[in-house]
């Protein structure tokens, strides 16, 4: 879980657009983050098990 410093400050408008940091919405974490969803890998995963996430199931061969 990232400090809500660094959350605060990923929210606010960069001076340059390249310093944009997206980051997941429950979590805030900054790596392993998927724009589809605007989760991280970890988050993700979780809520997909869940079934909370629609549209998205488990593959299975």
């Amino acid at each position: 879980m990232a400090k809500q410093s660094v959350i605060a400050r990923s929210k606010k408008k960069p001076k340059f657009s390249t310093r944009e940091v997206r980051r997941c919405f429950r979590c805030g974490r900054k790596h392993g983050y998927m724009r589809d969803f605007d989760l991280c890998r970890i988050c993700f995963r979780e809520m997909a098990n869940r079934g909370e996430i629609p549209g998205v199931k488990r593959s299975s061969w």
